[in-house]
């Protein structure tokens, strides 16, 4: 499904890093897994019940199984701390749920309005939910069939790259799909975290191309009172690109219409924006894809 654009944003500036970047966490040691071509990639950070910061990364080529994906965890007091505490690996896939072996991808972490923490992360070709009371230890949310997978675009799409953000009085889960091997952002929308309806295309194509990833990473950012901002990533390593999109409708940032929302781009990959203390932050990659840095970023409307 396709909505068009409601209205579109002139007067929102593209962020700017603010500050040094430090390091929270590095290649981790994942002992019996252990793999010299493994690195973390997505990553969620989040802030648990007890106030201890929360950072879960899919760390892939491991020797795993399967796909070669696995969780694993940092912990660390504060924001503009460096190098976080490891926490050892979080989770593994469970094929008894129909998860692909070795299949685990891009946790993110949210905290409803009742103070429970729920986990989107890909099984490799579905989006699926976990949920915790402590924002430190979750359980798989089933469905009745006993499976994970919640949602999915269908047979070799690789659904992935989900994040989470609540907008009016539904949550909104934006995710990447690569159907017929064109990467496309798309985005679902629940009352309950559990039921979500059916999805829509939000962005595609332009300067960012159509290539399988070309759309890697969404993430949605409120700026102001109506104004939206969509970071993508096309490319990894020193010379990451994540092109930024403004609209003032969350479920319509362009398709091939760079001209009128695309606002610029950042050299990071995977970034994540994050809220702490009247300070806005963003977490990306490291250049090298040895680990997972944080800065502060100024998102003020102009």
């Amino acid at each position: 499904m396709l909505i068009m654009a409601i209205s579109i944003v002139s007067t929102v500036a593209c962020p700017k890093i603010v500050s040094e970047w430090h390091q929270i966490a590095g290649n981790p040691d994942i002992g019996i897994y252990q793999s010299d071509k493994q690195g973390p990639v997505d990553f969620s950070i989040w802030k648990a019940k007890d106030g201890t910061w929360q950072l879960w990364s899919c760390v892939r080529g491991t020797k795993v199984g399967g796909t070669g994906r696995l969780f694993y965890g940092w912990e660390g007091k504060s924001l503009k701390d460096k190098d976080w505490k490891p926490m050892g690996i979080k989770m593994k896939a469970d094929t008894s749920v129909g998860e692909v072996d070795g299949g685990l991808q891009a946790p993110h972490v949210v905290r409803d309005e009742k103070g429970v923490y729920w986990m989107a992360y890909g099984s490799w070709d579905h989006i699926c939910f976990a949920r915790s009371e402590d924002g430190k230890s979750f359980t798989r949310m089933l469905k009745d069939d006993g499976k994970a997978g919640r949602f999915w675009e269908g047979p070799g799409a690789n659904t992935r790259d989900a994040m989470l953000i609540k907008i009016g009085q539904k949550w909104h889960c934006y995710y990447t799909a690569m159907p017929n091997d064109q990467g496309m952002v798309y985005c679902r929308t629940s009352k309950d975290l559990l039921n979500w309806s059916e999805s829509t295309i939000v962005a595609y194509g332009g300067s960012a191309g159509t290539n399988q990833w070309s759309s890697e990473c969404p993430h949605v950012a409120k700026i102001g009172r109506s104004d939206y901002l969509l970071f993508k990533t096309q490319l990894y390593g020193p010379g990451a690109i994540t092109r930024i999109y403004a609209s003032r409708n969350p479920l319509y940032f362009g398709i091939n219409q760079d001209e009128k929302y695309l606002i610029g781009s950042l050299n990071v990959a995977a970034p994540e924006i994050i809220y702490d203390k009247g300070k806005t932050f963003m977490a990306a990659l490291n250049p090298n894809l040895d680990g997972i840095r944080i800065a502060e970023i100024d998102l003020t409307p102009r």
